[in-house]
């Protein structure tokens, strides 16, 4: 089960958000795969964080994909850039600039690709991770 879409402006961030819950949505109501409420706002925050830093340093579209594998969801980021992101450490004093290390402390895994055309950011958040079973749907 997978999902793609093409993002052209920073308007599509809210788009973005809203493919993570759509797709969620569905592997639960029509596959009956555990979505917890916590999963639900992770994707959509990485999601957010990730497509934002794409729209903002690259040129052209990205493309988002969500896939499941392993009891996880796939985050997916591919955009132009062939600069890599920069994953500075963590500095409660500093103003901005936090969302990458977010991005890594929510996530089961965290991987960055170079392409022959720009790079690709691979992400993966477990579906079922809520201690009081809490499902989103």
């Amino acid at each position: 089960m997978s999902v793609s879409a093409v993002l052209l402006g920073s308007e599509d961030i809210a788009t973005a958000r809203g493919v993570a819950r759509d797709f969620l949505t569905s592997l639960q109501a029509v596959h009956g795969l555990p979505v917890w409420k916590r999963t639900m706002g992770t994707v959509q925050l990485v999601v957010s964080e990730l497509v934002t830093n794409a729209r903002k340093y690259a040129p052209g579209p990205c493309l988002l994909t969500l896939e499941v594998d392993d009891g996880a969801v796939e985050v997916t980021v591919w955009d132009s850039s062939t600069t890599l992101p920069l994953v500075l450490a963590p500095d409660p004093s500093r103003v901005g600039q936090h969302g990458l290390e977010i991005v890594m402390a929510v996530c089961r895994s965290f991987e960055v690709h170079r392409e022959p055309v720009g790079k690709r950011i691979k992400t993966a958040i477990a579906l079922a991770d809520e201690p009081d079973g809490c499902r989103s749907v």
